[in-house]
Protein backbone atom coordinates (compact mmCIF):
# COMPACT_ATOMS: atom_id res chain seq x y z
CA UNK A 1 0.00 0.00 0.00
CA UNK A 2 1.13 3.22 -0.81
CA UNK A 3 2.86 5.62 2.38
CA UNK A 4 0.22 8.27 2.08
CA UNK A 5 -0.22 10.31 -0.83
CA UNK A 6 0.21 13.79 -1.49
CA UNK A 7 -1.57 16.98 -0.99
CA UNK A 8 -5.28 16.89 -2.11
CA UNK A 9 -7.61 20.79 -2.95
CA UNK A 10 -11.15 19.55 -1.35
CA UNK A 11 -13.94 21.27 -2.67
CA UNK A 12 -17.06 21.59 -0.35
CA UNK A 13 -20.39 23.11 -2.19
CA UNK A 14 -23.24 24.93 -0.88
CA UNK A 15 -25.53 22.49 -1.28
CA UNK A 16 -23.95 19.48 0.66
CA UNK A 17 -23.79 21.68 3.99
CA UNK A 18 -27.13 22.79 3.31
CA UNK A 19 -27.89 18.94 3.23
CA UNK A 20 -26.12 18.32 6.20
CA UNK A 21 -27.73 20.96 8.16
CA UNK A 22 -31.65 19.97 6.90
CA UNK A 23 -30.53 16.60 8.63
CA UNK A 24 -29.48 17.89 11.62
CA UNK A 25 -31.22 16.18 14.74
CA UNK A 26 -32.92 19.12 16.80
CA UNK A 27 -33.24 17.69 20.00
CA UNK A 28 -29.17 17.08 20.75
CA UNK A 29 -27.46 19.00 23.02
CA UNK A 30 -24.90 21.98 21.17
CA UNK A 31 -21.36 22.22 21.82
CA UNK A 32 -19.18 24.52 24.09
CA UNK A 33 -19.75 27.03 21.43
CA UNK A 34 -23.62 26.79 22.02
CA UNK A 35 -24.67 26.93 18.62
CA UNK A 36 -27.92 24.59 19.02
CA UNK A 37 -28.37 22.72 16.40
CA UNK A 38 -32.45 23.82 15.92
CA UNK A 39 -30.99 27.23 15.04
CA UNK A 40 -28.27 26.16 12.91
CA UNK A 41 -31.56 24.02 10.67
CA UNK A 42 -33.99 26.92 10.52
CA UNK A 43 -31.06 29.08 9.55
CA UNK A 44 -29.82 26.21 6.95
CA UNK A 45 -30.35 28.28 3.51
CA UNK A 46 -28.49 31.59 4.49
CA UNK A 47 -25.39 29.89 6.27
CA UNK A 48 -24.94 26.94 4.41
CA UNK A 49 -22.58 28.91 1.73
CA UNK A 50 -20.53 30.73 4.51
CA UNK A 51 -19.84 27.22 6.26
CA UNK A 52 -18.80 25.90 2.85
CA UNK A 53 -16.22 28.79 2.49
CA UNK A 54 -15.17 27.86 6.12
CA UNK A 55 -14.98 24.05 6.13
CA UNK A 56 -13.27 24.09 2.50
CA UNK A 57 -10.79 25.94 3.91
CA UNK A 58 -10.34 24.46 7.11
CA UNK A 59 -9.14 21.38 5.23
CA UNK A 60 -7.05 22.65 2.67
CA UNK A 61 -5.14 24.44 5.56
CA UNK A 62 -4.86 22.27 8.19
CA UNK A 63 -6.38 24.74 10.55
CA UNK A 64 -8.81 24.38 13.23
CA UNK A 65 -10.96 26.61 15.09
CA UNK A 66 -10.32 26.39 18.52
CA UNK A 67 -13.97 26.07 19.53
CA UNK A 68 -13.99 22.96 17.35
CA UNK A 69 -11.38 20.76 19.59
CA UNK A 70 -13.94 21.70 22.67
CA UNK A 71 -15.66 19.34 24.62
CA UNK A 72 -17.93 19.41 27.20
CA UNK A 73 -17.55 15.76 29.01
CA UNK A 74 -20.58 14.41 30.33
CA UNK A 75 -20.03 10.76 32.23
CA UNK A 76 -22.18 8.03 31.54
CA UNK A 77 -22.72 5.64 33.58
CA UNK A 78 -22.05 2.24 33.18
CA UNK A 79 -22.18 -0.20 35.97
CA UNK A 80 -20.64 -0.74 39.51
CA UNK A 81 -20.61 1.26 42.06
CA UNK A 82 -21.66 4.67 41.32
CA UNK A 83 -19.04 6.86 42.90
CA UNK A 84 -16.16 4.97 41.19
CA UNK A 85 -15.14 7.48 38.34
CA UNK A 86 -14.11 4.66 36.42
CA UNK A 87 -17.29 3.14 35.95
CA UNK A 88 -18.50 5.90 33.53
CA UNK A 89 -17.93 6.53 29.79
CA UNK A 90 -16.94 10.09 29.03
CA UNK A 91 -19.19 11.08 26.45
CA UNK A 92 -17.86 14.70 24.26
CA UNK A 93 -20.36 17.15 23.33
CA UNK A 94 -18.79 19.15 20.62
CA UNK A 95 -19.34 21.74 18.35
CA UNK A 96 -22.36 21.29 15.60
CA UNK A 97 -20.66 22.78 13.00
CA UNK A 98 -17.61 21.34 13.46
CA UNK A 99 -19.14 17.85 13.55
CA UNK A 100 -20.70 18.35 10.00
CA UNK A 101 -17.14 19.21 8.82
CA UNK A 102 -16.77 15.79 10.78
CA UNK A 103 -18.58 14.01 8.89
CA UNK A 104 -17.91 15.25 5.70
CA UNK A 105 -13.89 14.13 6.11
CA UNK A 106 -15.14 10.87 7.91
CA UNK A 107 -17.43 9.95 4.60
CA UNK A 108 -13.78 10.74 2.31
CA UNK A 109 -11.96 8.67 5.14
CA UNK A 110 -14.33 5.97 4.90
CA UNK A 111 -15.27 5.41 1.31
CA UNK A 112 -10.67 4.91 1.03
CA UNK A 113 -10.88 2.47 4.03
CA UNK A 114 -13.70 0.55 1.95
CA UNK A 115 -11.80 1.07 -1.72
CA UNK A 116 -8.71 -0.41 -0.41
CA UNK A 117 -9.50 -3.08 2.10
CA UNK A 118 -7.77 -1.04 4.85
CA UNK A 119 -9.29 -2.34 7.51
CA UNK A 120 -9.34 -6.05 8.87
CA UNK A 121 -12.03 -8.36 8.40
CA UNK A 122 -11.47 -8.86 12.12
CA UNK A 123 -13.47 -5.87 12.92
CA UNK A 124 -17.03 -5.22 13.26
CA UNK A 125 -17.14 -2.04 14.96
CA UNK A 126 -17.99 1.30 13.10
CA UNK A 127 -17.61 -0.55 9.69
CA UNK A 128 -19.74 -0.85 6.72
CA UNK A 129 -22.58 -3.77 6.98
CA UNK A 130 -21.41 -4.95 10.14
CA UNK A 131 -22.46 -4.49 13.80
CA UNK A 132 -22.93 -5.97 16.82
CA UNK A 133 -25.18 -8.63 15.45
CA UNK A 134 -22.11 -9.69 12.67
CA UNK A 135 -19.63 -9.44 15.48
CA UNK A 136 -21.60 -12.08 17.52
CA UNK A 137 -23.11 -14.29 14.66
CA UNK A 138 -19.25 -14.61 13.42
CA UNK A 139 -17.79 -15.84 16.67
CA UNK A 140 -20.59 -18.06 17.67
CA UNK A 141 -20.97 -19.73 13.92
CA UNK A 142 -17.37 -20.63 14.86
CA UNK A 143 -16.92 -21.76 18.36
CA UNK A 144 -20.56 -24.17 17.45
CA UNK A 145 -18.41 -25.35 14.82
CA UNK A 146 -15.38 -26.30 16.71
CA UNK A 147 -17.20 -27.78 19.82
CA UNK A 148 -20.39 -29.68 17.24
CA UNK A 149 -17.36 -32.04 16.16
CA UNK A 150 -15.81 -32.62 20.04
CA UNK A 151 -13.07 -30.07 20.44
CA UNK A 152 -12.37 -27.92 23.24
CA UNK A 153 -12.59 -24.12 22.96
CA UNK A 154 -11.36 -21.48 24.58
CA UNK A 155 -11.84 -17.87 24.13
CA UNK A 156 -10.79 -15.28 26.11
CA UNK A 157 -12.72 -11.48 26.44
CA UNK A 158 -9.62 -9.18 26.74
CA UNK A 159 -11.00 -5.38 27.54
CA UNK A 160 -8.47 -2.52 26.82
CA UNK A 161 -8.29 0.38 29.65
CA UNK A 162 -9.52 3.65 28.81
CA UNK A 163 -8.78 2.37 24.75
CA UNK A 164 -10.09 5.89 23.04
CA UNK A 165 -8.91 8.03 25.76
CA UNK A 166 -5.23 6.64 25.58
CA UNK A 167 -4.59 6.15 22.10
CA UNK A 168 -1.27 8.09 21.43
CA UNK A 169 -1.47 11.09 18.59
CA UNK A 170 2.15 10.60 17.36
CA UNK A 171 1.58 7.05 16.82
CA UNK A 172 -1.75 7.65 15.07
CA UNK A 173 -0.59 9.86 12.66
CA UNK A 174 1.48 7.96 11.42
CA UNK A 175 -1.16 5.01 11.13
CA UNK A 176 -2.92 7.33 8.71
CA UNK A 177 0.10 8.28 6.48
CA UNK A 178 0.45 4.27 6.23
CA UNK A 179 -3.03 3.30 5.76
CA UNK A 180 -2.61 5.69 2.39
CA UNK A 181 -4.77 8.49 3.33
CA UNK A 182 -3.67 11.92 1.76
CA UNK A 183 -0.96 14.38 3.78
CA UNK A 184 -4.15 16.74 3.52
CA UNK A 185 -6.54 14.87 5.19
CA UNK A 186 -4.31 13.73 7.63
CA UNK A 187 -2.67 16.92 8.47
CA UNK A 188 -6.68 18.14 9.47
CA UNK A 189 -7.02 15.21 11.60
CA UNK A 190 -4.03 15.76 13.31
CA UNK A 191 -4.53 19.76 13.73
CA UNK A 192 -8.12 18.43 14.92
CA UNK A 193 -6.69 16.09 17.54
CA UNK A 194 -4.27 18.60 18.99
CA UNK A 195 -4.22 21.09 21.96
CA UNK A 196 -7.62 19.74 22.83
CA UNK A 197 -9.63 21.10 25.79
CA UNK A 198 -12.14 19.74 27.77
CA UNK A 199 -14.30 20.48 31.01
CA UNK A 200 -16.79 17.97 32.95
CA UNK A 201 -20.47 18.75 33.33
CA UNK A 202 -22.41 17.18 35.65
CA UNK A 203 -25.95 18.98 36.67
CA UNK A 204 -25.23 22.27 36.71
CA UNK A 205 -21.74 22.09 37.75
CA UNK A 206 -18.49 22.52 35.15
CA UNK A 207 -14.87 22.10 36.13
CA UNK A 208 -12.12 24.19 34.78
CA UNK A 209 -10.65 23.54 31.61
CA UNK A 210 -7.96 20.93 30.72
CA UNK A 211 -5.73 20.21 28.09
CA UNK A 212 -6.25 16.97 26.65
CA UNK A 213 -2.86 15.02 25.35
CA UNK A 214 -4.23 11.59 24.01
CA UNK A 215 -7.22 9.65 22.61
CA UNK A 216 -9.64 10.46 20.11
CA UNK A 217 -13.00 12.15 21.82
CA UNK A 218 -15.78 9.86 22.46
CA UNK A 219 -19.03 11.39 21.14
CA UNK A 220 -17.41 12.64 18.01
CA UNK A 221 -18.39 11.72 14.38
CA UNK A 222 -14.85 11.36 13.19
CA UNK A 223 -13.13 10.09 16.59
CA UNK A 224 -14.50 6.35 15.90
CA UNK A 225 -12.93 6.23 12.34
CA UNK A 226 -8.98 7.07 13.09
CA UNK A 227 -9.33 4.66 16.32
CA UNK A 228 -9.89 1.70 14.03
CA UNK A 229 -6.92 2.92 11.98
CA UNK A 230 -5.16 2.73 14.82
CA UNK A 231 -5.90 -0.68 16.42
CA UNK A 232 -5.97 -2.21 12.79
CA UNK A 233 -2.50 -3.85 13.40
CA UNK A 234 -3.82 -5.27 16.45
CA UNK A 235 -3.65 -9.33 14.73
CA UNK A 236 -0.61 -8.80 13.06
CA UNK A 237 1.74 -11.80 13.57
CA UNK A 238 -0.84 -13.28 15.46
CA UNK A 239 -1.57 -17.23 15.08
CA UNK A 240 -4.95 -17.87 15.94
CA UNK A 241 -8.20 -15.61 15.33
CA UNK A 242 -9.14 -12.14 16.96
CA UNK A 243 -13.21 -10.83 16.51
CA UNK A 244 -13.30 -7.03 17.07
CA UNK A 245 -15.75 -4.66 17.85
CA UNK A 246 -13.87 -1.33 18.03
CA UNK A 247 -11.54 -2.40 21.40
CA UNK A 248 -13.82 -5.18 22.43
CA UNK A 249 -11.54 -7.91 21.30
CA UNK A 250 -12.05 -12.15 22.02
CA UNK A 251 -8.80 -14.32 20.73
CA UNK A 252 -10.44 -17.69 19.72
CA UNK A 253 -9.34 -20.67 19.41
CA UNK A 254 -9.38 -24.81 19.62
CA UNK A 255 -7.48 -26.14 22.80
CA UNK A 256 -7.44 -29.65 22.43
CA UNK A 257 -3.75 -29.95 23.37
CA UNK A 258 -0.67 -28.39 24.74
CA UNK A 259 0.26 -27.30 21.39
CA UNK A 260 -3.09 -25.62 20.96
CA UNK A 261 -2.99 -24.13 24.59
CA UNK A 262 0.65 -22.72 24.03
CA UNK A 263 -0.21 -21.66 20.45
CA UNK A 264 -3.44 -19.10 22.49
CA UNK A 265 -0.86 -18.28 25.28
CA UNK A 266 1.83 -16.70 22.81
CA UNK A 267 -1.30 -15.12 21.30
CA UNK A 268 -1.72 -13.13 24.35
CA UNK A 269 1.92 -12.27 24.65
CA UNK A 270 2.10 -11.19 21.41
CA UNK A 271 -1.06 -8.88 22.38
CA UNK A 272 0.36 -7.67 25.64
CA UNK A 273 3.14 -6.70 23.72
CA UNK A 274 1.40 -5.07 20.95
CA UNK A 275 0.00 -2.95 24.23
CA UNK A 276 3.29 -1.96 25.47
CA UNK A 277 4.21 -0.64 22.00
CA UNK A 278 1.41 1.40 21.25
CA UNK A 279 1.66 2.91 24.84
CA UNK A 280 -2.39 1.10 25.46
CA UNK A 281 -3.32 -1.15 28.47
CA UNK A 282 -5.44 -3.88 29.07
CA UNK A 283 -7.59 -3.94 32.63
CA UNK A 284 -6.29 -7.28 33.31
CA UNK A 285 -8.99 -7.68 35.78
CA UNK A 286 -11.64 -7.33 33.54
CA UNK A 287 -10.15 -10.14 30.72
CA UNK A 288 -11.54 -13.67 31.18
CA UNK A 289 -11.70 -16.72 29.86
CA UNK A 290 -14.40 -19.14 28.66
CA UNK A 291 -14.15 -23.04 28.25
CA UNK A 292 -16.42 -24.21 25.95
CA UNK A 293 -16.86 -27.96 25.15
CA UNK A 294 -16.93 -31.33 26.90
CA UNK A 295 -13.20 -32.29 27.13
CA UNK A 296 -12.02 -28.91 28.05
CA UNK A 297 -8.83 -29.15 30.36
CA UNK A 298 -9.74 -25.37 31.34
CA UNK A 299 -6.22 -24.10 30.98
CA UNK A 300 -5.05 -21.35 33.07
CA UNK A 301 -3.88 -18.34 30.28
CA UNK A 302 -2.19 -15.06 31.75
CA UNK A 303 -1.38 -11.56 30.57
CA UNK A 304 1.86 -9.97 31.09
CA UNK A 305 2.42 -11.33 34.96
CA UNK A 306 -1.28 -11.34 36.01
CA UNK A 307 -3.34 -14.43 35.65
CA UNK A 308 -6.59 -14.58 34.23
CA UNK A 309 -9.80 -15.73 35.72
CA UNK A 310 -11.99 -18.39 33.96
CA UNK A 311 -15.63 -17.55 33.70
CA UNK A 312 -18.64 -19.65 33.30
CA UNK A 313 -20.79 -16.71 31.23
CA UNK A 314 -19.63 -13.05 30.28
CA UNK A 315 -21.79 -9.91 28.83
CA UNK A 316 -20.56 -9.91 25.21
CA UNK A 317 -21.61 -6.36 23.51
CA UNK A 318 -24.72 -6.52 25.77
CA UNK A 319 -25.66 -10.35 25.24
CA UNK A 320 -24.78 -12.91 28.27
CA UNK A 321 -22.87 -15.54 26.63
CA UNK A 322 -22.26 -19.20 28.63
CA UNK A 323 -19.81 -21.66 28.21
CA UNK A 324 -22.56 -24.34 27.84
CA UNK A 325 -23.79 -22.20 24.66
CA UNK A 326 -27.22 -21.63 26.38
CA UNK A 327 -29.16 -18.27 25.73
CA UNK A 328 -31.50 -18.55 28.70
CA UNK A 329 -29.65 -16.46 30.90
CA UNK A 330 -29.74 -14.21 27.73
CA UNK A 331 -33.65 -14.51 27.87
CA UNK A 332 -33.68 -14.71 31.48
CA UNK A 333 -32.09 -10.94 31.31
CA UNK A 334 -34.09 -9.43 28.72
CA UNK A 335 -37.53 -9.96 30.75
CA UNK A 336 -36.09 -9.14 34.01
CA UNK A 337 -35.29 -5.78 32.48
CA UNK A 338 -38.36 -5.52 30.14
CA UNK A 339 -40.33 -6.18 33.39
CA UNK A 340 -39.20 -3.89 35.27
CA UNK A 341 -39.43 -1.20 32.77
CA UNK A 342 -43.29 -2.19 32.90
CA UNK A 343 -43.66 -2.17 36.31
CA UNK A 344 -42.51 2.11 36.42
CA UNK A 345 -44.85 2.79 33.74
CA UNK A 346 -47.46 1.23 35.38
CA UNK A 347 -46.87 3.22 38.09
CA UNK A 348 -45.50 6.57 36.76
CA UNK A 349 -47.97 6.84 33.96
CA UNK A 350 -51.74 7.21 34.69
CA UNK A 351 -52.92 7.03 31.11
CA UNK A 352 -53.76 3.42 29.66
CA UNK A 353 -55.06 4.55 26.60
CA UNK A 354 -52.91 2.96 23.55
CA UNK A 355 -51.64 6.41 21.98
CA UNK A 356 -49.91 6.42 25.39
CA UNK A 357 -48.66 3.05 26.07
CA UNK A 358 -47.93 1.78 22.90
CA UNK A 359 -45.06 4.93 21.82
CA UNK A 360 -43.66 3.82 25.78
CA UNK A 361 -43.90 0.47 24.65
CA UNK A 362 -41.89 0.45 21.12
CA UNK A 363 -39.16 3.25 23.03
CA UNK A 364 -38.64 1.78 25.80
CA UNK A 365 -39.71 -2.07 26.39
CA UNK A 366 -39.92 -3.65 23.07
CA UNK A 367 -35.48 -3.08 22.00
CA UNK A 368 -34.58 -4.66 25.05
CA UNK A 369 -36.58 -7.92 23.70
CA UNK A 370 -35.07 -7.47 20.27
CA UNK A 371 -31.71 -6.02 21.24
CA UNK A 372 -29.65 -8.97 18.87
CA UNK A 373 -32.51 -11.31 18.98
CA UNK A 374 -31.42 -12.49 15.77
CA UNK A 375 -28.60 -14.07 17.41
CA UNK A 376 -29.90 -15.30 20.26
CA UNK A 377 -33.36 -16.02 19.27
CA UNK A 378 -34.99 -18.25 22.16
CA UNK A 379 -35.56 -21.94 21.51
CA UNK A 380 -36.60 -23.74 24.32
CA UNK A 381 -40.38 -23.26 25.44
CA UNK A 382 -39.43 -21.81 28.94
CA UNK A 383 -37.31 -19.20 27.24
CA UNK A 384 -40.09 -18.34 24.90
CA UNK A 385 -42.90 -18.28 27.68
CA UNK A 386 -40.78 -15.23 29.99
CA UNK A 387 -40.96 -13.25 26.67
CA UNK A 388 -44.07 -13.71 26.07
CA UNK A 389 -44.78 -13.20 29.41
CA UNK A 390 -43.81 -9.88 28.73
CA UNK A 391 -45.82 -8.81 25.81
CA UNK A 392 -48.96 -10.18 27.57
CA UNK A 393 -48.96 -8.03 30.18
CA UNK A 394 -47.97 -4.95 28.35
CA UNK A 395 -51.36 -6.09 26.45
CA UNK A 396 -53.48 -6.00 29.56
CA UNK A 397 -51.56 -2.25 30.43
CA UNK A 398 -53.55 -0.97 27.36
CA UNK A 399 -57.56 0.07 27.21
CA UNK A 400 -59.39 -1.86 25.15
CA UNK A 401 -56.44 -4.59 24.55
CA UNK A 402 -57.17 -5.89 28.23
CA UNK A 403 -58.48 -9.34 26.92
CA UNK A 404 -57.21 -9.42 23.52
CA UNK A 405 -54.12 -12.05 23.13
CA UNK A 406 -51.30 -10.00 22.62
CA UNK A 407 -50.43 -11.78 18.99
CA UNK A 408 -53.39 -9.81 17.86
Amino acid sequence: MDEGLGEIQPQIGKQVVQEHLASLNEFKSPGPDQLHPRVLKELAEVISEPLAIIFESSWRTGEVPADWRRANVVPIFKKGKKKDPNNYRPVSLTSIPGKILEKIIKEVVCEHLETNAVIANSQHGFTKNKSCQTNLISFFDRVTSWVNTGNAVDVAYLDFSKAFDKVPHDLLANKLVKCGLDKTTVRWICNWLSERTQRVLTNASSSSWKEVTSGVPQGSVLGPVPFNIFINDLDEGLEGRIIQFADDTKRVGIANTPEDRSRIQNDLDKLERWAETNKMKFNRDKCKILHFGRKNGNQRYRMGDAWLDSSVCEKDLGVLMDNKLNMSQQCDAAAKKANGILACINRGIASRSREVMLPLYSALVRPHLEYCVQFWAPQLKGDVDKLESVQRRATKMIKGLENKPYEE
